[in-house]
């Protein structure tokens, strides 16, 4: 790590932590929702809101930080982005179950719950690995782990593709379904270049 003799602004550590928290609560609501009928399914999409809300103020003191703040501990550029990549994961999780509620979708295609998995597991990644960024210790392994976790999250979909293009379901279910895996993929992309931009930051700072 590269020696400073300026003092930097050390609160963005705490807030990206807060965070990659609040991502964890959202892929539990997201767990949830698997095992709710639809008459709860409404009231977890309360809460989920409730979660990308809380996202969205996170994200925005971050930025609110980052221009009020002369030195910063690490480039502005890759606060904006890893804050933007943060807030995009939150935001693809909120889509997804608002998703299953607006389209008042039954039964879930089997894979779904793998999809969810997956992103609980980088949930919990990333959230251990956000305040290892104060001194850059112990995050090759988070970033590897999340690069495999979307590659599994990549086959995942392929084959929940294939399932809904089997000839089971009628071509609106289709879409719908369609729509809701789309977005969990997003999800999934997004937690990968969290963890591209984590790679990317250790890499300046080594």
């Amino acid at each position: 790590m590269r020696f400073r003799l300026t003092p930097r602004e050390t609160s963005f550590y705490d807030m990206f932590a807060a965070s990659a928290d609040n991502i964890v609560t959202g892929s539990k609501l997201l767990m949830e929702l698997l095992g709710a009928d639809s008459s709860a399914r409404a009231e977890i999409a309360e809460r989920m809101r409730a979660a990308e809300h809380a996202g969205d103020d996170a994200t925005h003191a971050i930025f609110h930080q980052l221009n009020s703040s002369f030195i910063t501990p690490f480039d502005r550029e890759d606060i904006y982005n890893l804050a933007s990549s943060l807030d995009d994961i939150m935001d693809f999780m909120e889509e997804a179950v608002d998703l299953v509620v607006l389209y008042q979708v039954e039964e879930l295609p089997k894979g779904v719950e793998q999809q969810i998995e997956v992103l609980a597991r980088a949930a919990e990644l990333t959230a251990e690995a956000m305040p290892h960024l104060r001194t850059m210790d112990n995050l090759t392994e988070y970033w590897i782990e999340v690069n495999r976790l979307e590659n599994q999250a990549d086959q995942i979909h392929r084959k929940l593709l294939a399932t809904l293009f089997n000839g089971k379901y009628d071509a609106i279910e289709v879409l719908k379904l369609k729509q809701i895996v789309d977005v969990l993929e997003e999800a999934a992309d997004a937690f990968e270049h969290v963890a591209n931009t984590v790679e990317t930051i250790a890499v300046k700072e080594s």
